[in-house]
């Protein structure tokens, strides 16, 4: 009887929401048959229509809405607390991940904005979903893989998990494959909440979930499920009748009640309470999901009013107008009538072409009646004319008015004027972007509560292990690395509390590459200039560096884009904050008398002075011993070079001696032979005479005189070789005699001491 209660309860709850939205959704559904042109389908009798719903739809939402958001997770006031730092450099890479590998979440921004601009409501659902598999388990029942946290699981599963054997009954040990925080898009019909004028006074809020036969086993169970009939289905707007829809699924209440801090999954046919949890998920403000994206609100109601409705008086006069004018554009034809008498004025029309006459009967005839004006009549088509652009005219005056109305302005939608100048089209943008720039902050603040929600989940379920994986933690800096685990200490207690999650509008729309260039050149200067003033200050005043780095860093915190920078601040900040701590431990002296340091110099110069002469003349004596050692040594070598050229002089002397004595005795030889020769030669020439009585004086003297001439060449002879060897004796003489004074000359010479490289003595040498 409570059960059923319960579900009584929250049965009433909900159709006092059905009563509350039942014009809205009506609204809403014609609004979207509008939106797709369905009506058209169902009228045989088609007229022209001028859809300004959609073209107002397409262009408002990639104005606020065209790209995936950027997390930008901060520390909350901003301390210099590097663990808090390396924490929200975790969750911000932990949620870019999430939004960039699953598609969820940008399927479900786009739908939301959609509704938006349709219904007037968007709705985001944000869940967590953990996928688990069975451990390997060894034969001998230890346990292989670690140990991981026990993942919430419902009493169902529970009583239906599969045994190890199939009849021990102990549950098999599971581990995370991995998780996820998924967000559903929640369709405008499915969504409810209690009744109430604010969002703030809102205590439950729940959605409708189709599920089939084998997912409400696996939810509920397989008894549980037996119970819940298979009785509804999804609707769409082609849904025209009951026999169309597909009753092939169980229409299922998630409802989530702030009051009791619990969640209930009820269904309209089912008369007990399926399932009964505590929060599960143990968020900050207990709902799973963000205040939904509305358009117009007042504070009466959270009954939403669409843009449409704000000019569907406008858009229903423009459709009247398009269909006049495709009326007008069909009825403005030629038109006429003519002579029936001459038939060929009929093929004026149809037949001719350029350049082409048509013969005409009875000329004189057809001339006389005034010829084609006498014969053809057209009708008018001036004031139909006319009158289609008025219409235009009035159609383009309709359009203005409904771009005033929702703020589409003429440079949102690229239709400025060619004259105007860059500067009257950049004030005509600024003043026609402010709704738009309001609803940019509206989508902004819907993205950031939806990162804030899936943040939550991801510190306080997630495993360290996939938050680290998320994270890339394994590809930042060394010091950072160092801080993870703090870091994820922090993760795990309200980390809204120490965080600030949010979203920049400007960062769902496209990106302006001029204008972030020049926000960069911008950071880029200013921060030369702050770097060139800061630091010969911090160099002459070190106790004000702490106070420059604050600066330093208030001014990063206004680029968005300069957030790395920040790290290497607090890095740096660090560093000198151990410096100074390392200083105040172990003072630096103070700096000594100036007088002190100018009477120590002198002293200094004193010694550096006695230091040299005492080197200087320790040298020069080391340098008068070498040279009495040189010039010692060098008498022992002119003496002995005395000695050698003396007994070298005597031994060629007797040399000379022996040979001259040697040609002296040779010569004597020659001439005793020559003298023998001489001597016998005459005795020939006498005995020849006296023995040849006949030969007359003159063939004797010939005789004698020819014998008396080879003697007297052959001594001739001889004396020119004596002569040259008595030359060639005395030249080798006097080579001899030369060298030997040039010898004794070197000797007798001064000399010159020859130094090395050193300074040290190497020889000596003659000074000619």
């Amino acid at each position: 009887m409570e059960a059923l209660t319960g579900v009584q309860k929250w049965l009433n709850t909900i159709s006092q929401y059905d009563n509350e939205f039942k014009k809205w959704e009506a609204r809403s559904q014609k609004i979207v048959k509008r939106y797709r042109d369905d009506n058209r389908n169902q009228n045989t009798n088609e007229t022209a229509k001028f859809n300004i719903l959609w073209s107002n739809v397409q262009t408002l939402i990639p104005a606020v809405y065209a790209r995936l958001p950027k997390a930008d997770v901060s520390r909350r006031f901003g301390d210099n607390d590097p663990v808090a730092r390396v924490a929200s450099q975790l969750i911000e890479r932990a949620l870019d991940f999430e939004i960039e590998h699953y598609s969820d979440f940008r399927s479900t921004m786009r739908h939301a904005v959609e509704d938006r601009f349709l219904g007037g409501r968007g709705v985001a659902w944000v869940r967590y979903e953990p996928h688990v598999r069975a451990q390997d388990i060894p034969e001998d029942g230890l346990q292989v893989t670690e140990d991981v946290d026990e993942v919430d699981r419902t009493s169902e599963q529970a009583q239906n998990t599969m045994t190890l054997d199939g009849a021990m009954g102990e549950e098999p040990q599971e581990e995370i494959e991995y998780e996820c925080a998924p967000t559903d898009y929640v369709h405008w019909k499915d969504f409810g909440h209690s009744v109430a004028r604010t969002w703030e006074e809102v205590t439950a809020v729940w959605r409708w979930v189709y599920m089939t036969k084998e997912s409400l086993v696996e939810r509920f169970g397989e008894e549980m499920a037996k119970t819940i009939p298979l009785d509804a289905g999804p609707e769409t707007n082609k849904q025209y009748s009951t026999q169309s829809k597909d009753f092939t699924r169980a229409k299922i209440c998630e409802m989530w009640d702030k009051e009791s801090g619990k969640v209930y999954w009820i269904s309209k046919s089912c008369p007990n309470i399926l399932d009964e949890r505590d929060d599960p998920l143990e968020l900050e403000n207990f709902f799973p999901c963000a205040k939904p994206l509305y358009a117009t609100m007042t504070s009466d109601t959270l009954v939403p009013i669409p843009d449409f409705v704000l000019y569907q008086d406008q858009a229903n006069a423009l459709d009247i107008l398009t269909d006049r004018i495709d009326g007008m554009v069909k009825a403005l034809r030629v038109r006429g009538v003519y002579d029936a008498s001459q038939p060929t004025l009929q093929r004026l029309l149809t037949e001719g072409d350029n350049n082409t006459l048509i013969p005409v009967d009875k000329w004189m005839a057809f001339s006389e009646k005034g010829g084609l004006k006498g014969s053809i009549d057209l009708l008018p088509i001036d004031t139909l004319a006319n009158a289609l652009l008025q219409c235009y005219r009035a159609q383009d005056e309709i359009k203005q008015t409904i771009y005033e109305i929702t703020g589409i302005s003429d440079i949102v939608r690229g239709q400025g004027a060619a004259s105007e100048t860059a500067t009257a089209q950049q004030i005509k943008g600024q003043y026609a972007g402010l709704r738009l720039r309001s609803m940019q902050e509206d989508v902004a603040l819907f993205a950031s509560e939806l990162f804030q929600l899936k943040a939550q989940v991801i510190c306080t379920k997630f495993q360290p292990s996939t938050i680290l994986q998320y994270a890339a933690a394994q590809a930042m800096n060394p010091a950072d690395q160092a801080l993870i685990p703090q870091a994820l200490m922090l993760l795990k207690d309200k980390p809204l509390r120490s965080f600030r999650i949010q979203v920049d509008s400007d960062s769902l729309v496209q990106i302006d590459e001029q204008q972030n260039k020049r926000d960069r050149v911008e950071f880029l200067q200013a921060m030369g200039g702050f770097l060139n003033q800061a630091l010969p200050m911090g160099q002459q005043a070190p106790q004000l560096v702490p106070m420059l780095v604050e600066l330093l860093k208030f001014g990063v915190g206004a680029y968005k884009k300069a957030e790395p920078i920040e790290g290497a601040i607090d890095q740096a900040m660090e560093q000198m904050k151990q410096q100074q701590q390392q200083m105040a431990a172990n003072p630096t002296p103070p700096p000594p008398d100036p007088e002190m340091i100018k009477l120590q110099g002198q002293q200094q110069i004193e010694q550096m002075k006695m230091q040299a002469t005492a080197q200087a003349e320790q040298l020069r004596v080391q340098a008068d011993a070498q040279n009495a050692q040189t010039q010692a040594q060098f008498d022992m070598q002119v003496e002995q070079m005395k000695l050698q050229a003396e007994s070298q002089l005597e031994a060629q002397k007797q040399q000379f001696e022996m040979a001259l004595a040697n040609q002296e005795l040779q010569v004597k030889e020659r001439q005793e032979r020559y003298k023998s020769e001489l001597d016998a030669a005459t005795k020939i020439t006498i005995a020849l005479l006296s023995a040849d009585p006949n030969k007359s004086v003159e063939e004797a003297n010939a005789q004698a005189t020819q014998l008396t001439s080879q003697i007297s060449e052959n001594i001739n002879a001889a004396m020119a070789q004596m002569a040259q060897s008595s030359e060639n004796m005395a030249a080798m003489h006097g080579q001899t005699l030369a060298q030997l004074g040039n010898v004794v000359q070197s000797l007798g010479a001064p000399k010159r001491i020859i130094r090395g490289a050193d300074g040290r003595v190497a020889g000596v040498e003659a000074a000619i």
